[in-house]
């Protein structure tokens, strides 16, 4: 799949988003290292701190299908800016796939290309509590 084709269906996916509160609608196109792809979109809630995210919401969809290796994330928001995943999300990606490339596109489809490692710098990680903490991170 290529990066237009997955930045698509991000936007898509921003179409169910359900934010009535911040009227930021994000969707969320998650690949995996084996071709499938895994979408999610924003929810938000009343109550704030109860909404998820679209990259979370397209990430435990795939781990709870058994999936644990993931290529790329586009995430598309409904604004001019390109929408990157928020810190939550980038920490939850990088649990499970610290070479993750991240597309952040915005409304009209047009993306820029981040690694996870630029986007979430000195991350923790597995590593920092398997015993395997070097101090540093490549």
């Amino acid at each position: 799949m290529n990066n237009i084709e997955l930045v698509n269906i991000a936007r898509e996916m921003r179409e169910r988003a359900y934010a009535p509160y911040s009227h930021f609608a994000v969707g969320a196109a998650l690949l995996c290292s084996d071709g499938e792809v895994f979408t999610g979109c924003n929810v938000e809630g009343a109550s704030y701190s109860n909404a998820i995210c679209a990259e979370r919401t397209a990430l435990v969809k795939a781990v709870s299908c058994g999936k644990r290796s993931f290529a790329k994330l586009a995430v598309s928001g409904n604004g001019k800016k390109f929408c990157t995943p928020c810190g939550i999300c980038r920490q939850m990606l990088y649990e499970f796939s610290p070479e993750l490339i991240i597309l952040c596109a915005n409304e009209d489809g047009e993306y820029e290309e981040h690694s996870m490692k630029e986007l979430l710098p000195y991350a923790f990680g597995p590593e920092m509590v398997t015993g395997e903490n070097t101090g540093t991170v490549d």
